[in-house]
């Protein structure tokens, strides 16, 4: 049995869910968002509370239905959390001369190399840049939020001796100690 799967999803009162042929529609006031589950397998349904459960069709719960019935959990909830107040990833830019623009559906990075790099941006994901040193993603779909901040990321990672480059808000930064004389 999932001890994750287990769990209501709770549904905000400006969202609304809908479940039919194994598609799940949520929608909320940042936007909509589609889901597919595996109708064979899992049935969902919502109670009175407003409150939507998933359960595995069947008596017999191996540990691959079992896998998949928390995975589908987290990410019916992941969805509901993303159309009613949205996911955010913070960036922060560190570094002498390290800046950040937007230039329309352009982000342009100086990060300390011989030439800019201009990262297009999703048109599903809100990149807004704060003090040139702090960049915001913001979306309805987490994966995609993630997916985005880790390829910016990817761009200048964290050395450990001065850590320069691009971090996440909170991110520790295992640090070095330099060459001693």
């Amino acid at each position: 049995m999932s001890k994750i799967g287990k769990k209501n999803i709770i549904v905000p009162k400006d969202s609304s869910i809908k479940s039919e042929n194994g598609v799940i529609t949520i929608t909320g006031p940042k936007g909509s968002k589609k889901l597919s589950i595996n109708d064979k397998i899992f049935s969902t349904t919502l109670n009175e509370k407003n409150e939507i459960n998933i359960k595995p069709i069947g008596k017999n719960v191996d540990t691959k239905t079992s896998v998949m019935w928390g995975t589908y959990r987290s990410l019916i909830n992941n969805a509901v959390l993303g159309v009613s107040t949205g996911h955010q990833k913070i960036l922060d830019v560190t570094g002498v001369g390290f800046r950040a623009n937007l230039k329309g559906e352009i982000l342009n990075l100086q990060l300390g190399f011989s030439h800019d790099i201009n990262f297009k941006i999703p048109k599903e994901v809100k990149i807004t840049v704060e003090k040139m040193t702090m960049i915001t993603i913001s979306g309805v779909d987490k994966e995609l939020v993630s997916k985005v901040a880790s390829d910016i990321k990817a761009l200048k990672p964290v050395e450990p001796y001065k850590a320069k480059g691009i971090k996440e808000r909170n991110q520790y930064v295992l640090r070095k100690e330099g060459k001693k004389k």
